[in-house]
């Protein structure tokens, strides 16, 4: 198998687990790739750790005062790696020309700027921020048709879609796709009594039964929001209707997603529950190479489930299928209302069960207008979190953080 030369591999998020599992994959293929720049939000001594481990020549903080530590510490070991800090610096490493390939693993919001930057830029962009594509997915794909950038999925649903599509995939008819069929384990409250699910705490909610995640994923994964973010991705990704797509809840996470076809077949990509898999995918692509993760063994697995989802347990899906449906900056609202509720329900000022609750005040009050520039999807996320703040103060004040009242306008 021949390789090209040498590529390097900025990593967003380097300290988040996804950036964790890239470099681990990169780590054991040196000859392939070298690590060129790594950025983190605020976690400065595992960024020194990496720094240290893999000297890349740039490392990103988002403020100065971080930065200026993360000097320090480099500083003290030898390291001479160069340190930047701010939106301007993530922009700047993901779209330096000496870069072949991009890892756009910062979560949430943050994400957007550096990874549209990267796609102008008309790198290999393998996409783990979902929210950009959620946020402004009108906006990424004309970027992205505009400079010829590749780009290759990494949540482990939307890279299994794309294994089981042929390779390019414009249009779903033309290729004769009927359904793709988007997984999901259902998370930790799969089971749990609805009306046990307002006291749930924060641990419980991050204690996903399969995958090792962030904090405020595993939360989207508990109210299986991460499902609607991805039913949003996956409509952009595959250019896809949300009729073209059903969500199954599968809870042994074995099967990561299916492709049926209009002549009875249907596709699937199975494999253990690691993250190291995708990405190791969309590094080689469309060669393979080893990831780390032991094989699939089917006979130990035993059995594979599969059942409806719930819409009253999980009213998160709703929404966002209600959010790609309207169109606009729909979606830009439906994520920004979600990350302002999650933080508070980690903070302990919110009930699980009112983060819905919130989301869908705050789509109900918020304009939705046309995505016409970047300006336009930013000042809809600023104001839609302006109207997730009021929304929770309104609940403060009612005493109502308990998600007991259905409807936060009439307070």
């Amino acid at each position: 198998m021949q390789f090209p030369a040498v590529q390097q591999v900025c990593v967003l998020g380097s300290t988040g687990s996804i950036g964790v599992s890239t470099l681990d994959v990169l780590a054991r293929h040196p000859e392939q790739y070298s690590v060129y720049a790594l950025t983190a939000r605020e976690r400065v001594a595992e960024l020194a750790q990496q720094c240290r481990r893999f000297t890349p020549r740039y490392a990103v903080v988002l403020d100065e005062g971080r930065a200026a530590e993360l000097r320090r510490e480099l500083s003290e070991s030898g390291v001479a790696t160069e340190v930047l800090c701010g939106v301007a610096g993530l922009c700047q490493v993901a779209s330096d020309a000496r870069v072949d390939v991009v890892m756009a693993a910062i979560v949430g919001a943050a994400g957007l700027r550096p990874t549209l930057a990267a796609v102008k830029a008309g790198k290999k962009v393998l996409l783990a921020n979902k929210e950009s594509l959620v946020m402004a997915g009108p906006l990424f794909m004309a970027a992205l048709t505009e400079s010829g950038a590749q780009l290759l999925p990494i949540d482990s649903e939307h890279n299994a879609i794309f294994q089981c599509l042929p390779y390019p995939c414009d249009s779903l008819e033309a290729a004769g796709v009927e359904k793709i069929l988007l997984t999901g384990s259902g998370g930790p409250f799969r089971n749990r009594e609805v009306e046990e699910l307002e006291n749930v705490t924060p641990d419980e909610a991050c204690a996903h039964p399969n995958w090792s995640m962030g904090r405020k994923i595993s939360v989207d994964s508990a109210t299986m929001m991460n499902k609607g973010l991805e039913f949003i991705e996956a409509c952009y990704l595959f250019h896809a209707s949300p009729q073209d797509i059903d969500i199954v809840v599968h809870p042994q996470s074995i099967i990561h997603s299916m492709v049926q076809y209009r002549d009875g077949s249907l596709l699937a990509q199975m494999g253990n529950p690691d993250m190291r898999t995708p990405i190791a995918h969309a590094l080689a692509f469309p060669e393979r190479i080893d990831s780390g993760v032991p094989a699939l063994d089917l006979i130990a697995q035993g059995r594979l489930d599969f059942e409806a989802p719930d819409e009253t347990r999980f009213p998160s899906l709703r929404l966002a299928r209600e959010a790609i449906i309207t169109g606009g900056s729909a979606p830009t609202v439906l994520n920004a209302a979600n990350e302002v509720a999650v933080a508070a329900f980690l903070d302990g000022q919110l009930a699980f069960t009112a983060i819905p609750l919130i989301i869908e005040d705050v789509m109900n009050s918020a304009e939705v207008v046309e995505l016409t520039g970047l300006d336009v999807v930013e000042l809809a996320d600023r104001e839609a979190r302006n109207l997730a703040e009021e929304a929770l103060q309104r609940l403060r004040k009612a005493g109502a953080g308990s998600g007991e009242t259905p409807e936060l306008r009439s307070m």
